[in-house]
């Protein structure tokens, strides 16, 4: 399967047809991979598509393929990307980020002064966002908007969030900052995660172990500093 088979624009107010389904396997990605995601209505989907603040792809058979919206924090100071899914039929076809391409230049039009922010697990996820400028950082660097983080709540991982009162968790911060002149070192660091997966994926399991059971002193930079040592060894 290749790229070229599909179609990835601006969603349209008449794609609100596919909302059940995309809000469905969300709701089913989140639960293959062990996590949780801010819950989200049909209703919510279909207002993303009419605001024109969502990416919709599709299969040139006319299936719905791909999806994911804007979501705008702390008065249009902050932006996610939010909702990242793909059919599980079209997966391994470079839909992801073809479809994270398109989504972070329309918030980059949208809204040009704001920061745009992620949490994630995931390697593929970050390798992508580190190709676009994003860059790791600390829990503190992110919105601190309460309606963001009560998103968190269905996350099997929430316990630990409020226990480390949001200062640290399982998830990656990541942040693409306009005003910042960091975003070859970015793609710099997007390379070394496609070079090192497995530095990666011990650096996962390390981070596990500090969170869930913290040496004093220890916090997310600490944490940042670890990962920065692995890709550069």
């Amino acid at each position: 399967m290749d790229i070229n088979e599909f179609i990835v624009q601006v969603a349209l107010p008449e794609h609100r047809v596919f909302a059940e389904e995309i809000v469905t396997e969300m709701a089913e990605s989140a639960k293959a991979r062990g996590t949780g995601i801010a819950k989200r209505s049909p209703e919510y989907i279909s207002n993303k598509m009419q605001e024109g603040k969502s990416v919709i792809a599709f299969n040139k058979d006319g299936s719905w393929a791909g999806f994911c919206y804007i979501e705008t924090w702390s008065h249009g100071q902050f932006v996610a990307n939010s909702g990242l899914v793909v059919s599980p039929k079209y997966r391994k076809a470079g839909l992801a980020k073809a479809i994270k391409n398109e989504i972070f230049g329309l918030s980059r039009k949208l809204y040009p002064k704001a920061k745009i922010f992620g949490l994630t697990t995931g390697l593929a996820v970050m390798k992508i966002n580190s190709d676009l400028g994003y860059e790791p950082v600390t829990y503190s660097e992110l919105t601190q908007d309460e309606e963001f983080w009560k998103g968190c709540q269905s996350c099997v991982n929430f316990e630990i969030l409020k226990m480390k009162e949001r200062k640290n968790c399982m998830c990656t911060a990541m942040l693409y900052d306009p005003a910042e002149k960091k975003h070859e070192v970015a793609k710099q660091f997007a390379e070394e995660l496609q070079k090192k997966p497995k530095l990666y994926e011990r650096f996962m399991r390390i981070k596990q172990r500090l969170v869930v059971k913290p040496k004093p002193k220890t916090g997310l930079k600490a944490l940042l500093f670890l990962f920065t040592f692995l890709f550069n060894k």
